[in-house]
């Protein structure tokens, strides 16, 4: 079968990144995949980390704990969007740690457990200051049922997220460090030792040593993408190696006049006599509707989107001399080492992140891997 676009996922940049961010944090390394290895695919993502040196797996939901276990894959990993009704039974049976951030989820979690005669292995989240995940004004109440009902639980760690890592010098960042501490010296008060404490994200990893403590996550910056190319750096200059690579086939060139209108709406016109290619992608395959200042790589030059992004196309201006034929393959974005838009620049074209442009290229758009040495 013939691809009209392709995900090519560079499986050595990715090695590549772990090794770089094991080096750097100096600690094991927790190798986020959660949404589909942030697009780049779970299951070749998983064998690839673990073969590159991380030590531990996390993702979001159960499901793709679950997903990973199903493919015989025995390493740690932690799971920590689990909220009250969760299958914990299950959970528990396919030995994945759990994340508890409230006093329901652990009753849950420790009747399941008891009811297995297995321990639940868990690591509690406490809310640092991004008031978002973890124990706020429970925490109190929580300690004192943890101190004299734990039997049915392993507490394995400790753990909160930076809202602010990527910004340097930012003060919140120090007092979500102090709070993590004094949540982690709260558990020591009652007995409880966690054998590992976890803060860091990508940006911490790579800025904040102070954070690094038992282990680190890293998600974005494992993908080979700065998590803040404006306050970190670009990919190279944190010697990060972008994995993922989309292209498409141009489903049609056609040659128009000055003053012709594009797409619905007729927001775009053309400025000259010129090219047009259809790309055949669209926002149904993860192409930001919202997009404007992006385009595709041909002819060893950008070609420009001109007017709107449809469902499952767009259209680039390629300019009045452009050697472009119906069929021939462009770059949406890459590692930006040709002079092609990144996720970065799609990103920003998109009033938003890169983070959000890996991760929302379809399923129906096949991943194709470089394999990778270890």
């Amino acid at each position: 079968m013939q691809n009209r676009a392709e995900v090519h996922v560079d499986l050595g940049a990715i090695a590549h990144n772990v090794a770089q961010l094991k080096k750097i944090s100096g600690v094991p390394i927790l190798a986020v995949l959660k949404a589909d290895a942030y697009g780049h695919g779970l299951i070749p993502v998983a064998r690839c980390v673990l073969d590159a040196g991380a030590q531990w797996l996390g993702v979001a939901l159960l499901d793709e704990a679950s997903a990973i276990r199903s493919a015989g894959i025995d390493a740690p990993i932690i799971a920590w969007l689990v909220p009250p009704g969760s299958d914990f039974t299950s959970a528990i049976s396919q030995n994945i740690d759990l994340g508890v951030a409230s006093i329901l989820s652990y009753k849950q979690i420790s009747a399941a457990a008891r009811t297995l005669g297995k321990k639940a292995r868990i690591h509690i989240e406490v809310d640092t200051g991004m008031t978002r995940g973890g124990f706020l004004d429970e925490w109190d109440s929580f300690l004192n049922i943890l101190e004299v009902d734990h039997d049915d639980v392993e507490v394995i760690g400790i753990f909160s997220h930076f809202a602010r890592a990527d910004e340097p010098g930012e003060k919140q960042n120090a007092a979500q460090l102090k709070s993590f501490v004094e949540a982690s010296d709260d558990l020591n008060r009652i007995g409880i030792e966690p054998q590992i404490h976890h803060l860091s994200n990508s940006a911490a990893t790579l800025i904040d040593a102070s954070a690094h403590f038992d282990l680190v996550r890293t998600g974005i910056a494992m993908y080979g993408l700065s998590p803040d190319p404006q306050t970190l750096g670009s990919s190279e200059k944190l010697s990060l190696k972008p994995a993922m690579s989309v292209r498409a086939k141009l489903h049609l060139v056609k040659s128009v006049l000055a003053n012709t209108p594009v797409g619905y709406g007729a927001t775009e016109m053309t400025s000259c006599d010129t090219k047009l290619g259809v790309v055949a992608m669209g926002y149904a395959d993860g192409i930001p509707r919202i997009a404007r200042k992006a385009g595709v790589f041909v002819d060893g030059k950008r070609a420009p989107i001109i007017g709107r992004i449809s469902m499952d196309q767009f259209v680039v201006d390629l300019g009045p001399n452009s050697a472009a034929q119906s069929g021939d393959w462009v770059l949406v974005f890459g590692p930006g080492e040709q002079g092609e838009y990144t996720a970065d620049d799609w990103g920003a074209a998109s009033s938003s992140i890169n983070y959000e442009i890996v991760t929302r290229i379809a399923q129906r758009v096949p991943r194709i891997y470089t394999s990778h040495e270890k």
